[in-house]
């Protein structure tokens, strides 16, 4: 199986081609401020997505939606909050978890978890 950093990356590149195909236009990825990191951020009918991509090789420790936990909540809204300040969007915002669950022979289970978490500091 690939590394973790390539297990990420093919996760994200997973992710990106889901969001493509359903008719998102991906506007940046991995954009950083701080300590945060938003992996994709989407746009559609008039909405930012700011998208939380979780790739793992198993679920014995849980799904990996499940390890964005609070913290990791909020960096993505203190990330958001910029990046919606930076490019004066004016419009509705949400945020997504897309997960990657990957088996022995690289086969993949991809669910895409719309308005995942909704942060109060926004």
């Amino acid at each position: 199986m690939a590394t973790h950093n390539d297990l990420g990356r093919q996760g994200e590149a997973l992710a990106k081609a889901h969001l493509e195909a359903n008719g998102y236009e991906i506007m940046d990825e991995n954009w950083v401020f701080g300590k945060a990191e938003i992996d994709l951020i989407a746009y559609k009918a008039g909405v930012i997505i700011f998208t939380e991509v979780k790739a793992r090789t198993g679920n014995g420790f849980g799904e990996p939606e499940d390890f964005v936990d609070a913290r990791k909540q909020k960096l993505l809204v203190q990330a958001a909050d910029e990046y919606i300040y930076v490019m004066n969007h004016q419009g509705d915002v949400r945020f997504d978890i897309i997960s990657v669950l990957f088996d022995r022979n690289s086969n993949y289970k991809l669910k895409h978890i719309e308005d995942a978490f909704w942060p109060s500091a926004l």
